[in-house]
């Protein structure tokens, strides 16, 4: 089984270790890991700003940069969501405008081969337990893509479950949005900082050590309004909870 790692912009940009922590994982249970060059942005921000005919580019590089690989793996809900709702919806706009039928046909060869992380693990390599191992309490957000669009349910925490040490609290209000939402925190700023701000107050309240998500773009909206009301709480993606062992906490 060869895997393509879709790193995407926010992980390449901004959270490199955590694109690291999913090769160690994925090697660590046997999946070939590749990581096509040619990849590029998912088109999201474009897509969900109303430019749709400048993210049709981004669909075929998508597309072609991950052509030769059996599976593709994101620790990305939100990206994961663009690929497999949105880039059919590109298509088949192309092809109602008369555009052809290549925009159509380059999201049907990775719409089911896209898969988030924990989908991964879950439904196609069937491993709820990946031997990791963490010491701390924590508590999970679930991200508003993989939440309602990916619908996730309790694949992330069936796997932090599983993880020896680890103590899983629960986040009141978790199903709520964190205010992030991409362009959303800079079109909405004053609303977006105020469900941070009622966020990070849950996750600081339920005293865990650590809060994790399955996309480091909510982490970082999350983890700067922690930062600056003062809290403790660590955030960090679920990749690198699940690649941590004895020997390497990450």
């Amino acid at each position: 089984m060869r895997v393509g790692l879709f790193i995407t912009c926010v992980n390449d940009t901004l959270y490199p270790h955590t694109g690291r922590a999913v090769v160690t994982l994925l090697e660590r249970l046997g999946v070939e890991v590749g990581f096509p060059a040619g990849q590029s942005c998912c088109g999201q921000p474009h897509f969900n700003t109303g430019y749709r005919h400048e993210t049709e580019p981004l669909v075929r590089r998508y597309a072609t940069a991950f052509r030769d690989y059996d599976h593709i793996v994101t620790p990305s809900g939100s990206c994961a969501a663009m690929v497999r709702d949105n880039y059919p919806r590109i298509g088949a706009k192309a092809a109602a405008e008369g555009r052809g039928q290549e925009l159509a046909e380059a999201a049907a060869t990775v719409v089911p081969r896209t898969h988030e992380l924990t989908e991964f693990l879950t439904d196609v390599l069937g491993v709820t337990d990946v031997g990791a191992y963490y010491p701390r309490t924590v508590t999970y957000h679930p991200t508003c893509h993989g939440l309602r669009m990916l619908r996730l349910g309790d694949r992330p925490r069936a796997l932090l479950g599983a993880v020896r040490g680890l103590d899983l609290v629960e986040l009141p209000g978790a199903e709520e949005c964190c205010g992030f939402g991409g362009t959303f925190a800079v079109k909405n700023a004053a609303v977006s900082a105020a469900m941070g701000a009622d966020k990070a107050r849950n996750i600081t309240a339920t005293g865990a050590q650590a809060v994790c998500t399955v996309d480091n773009s909510c982490q970082m909206h999350i983890g700067g309004t922690l930062a600056r009301q003062g809290s403790a709480v660590r955030p960090v993606h679920i990749a690198e909870i699940l690649a941590s062992t004895e020997e390497h906490v990450w």
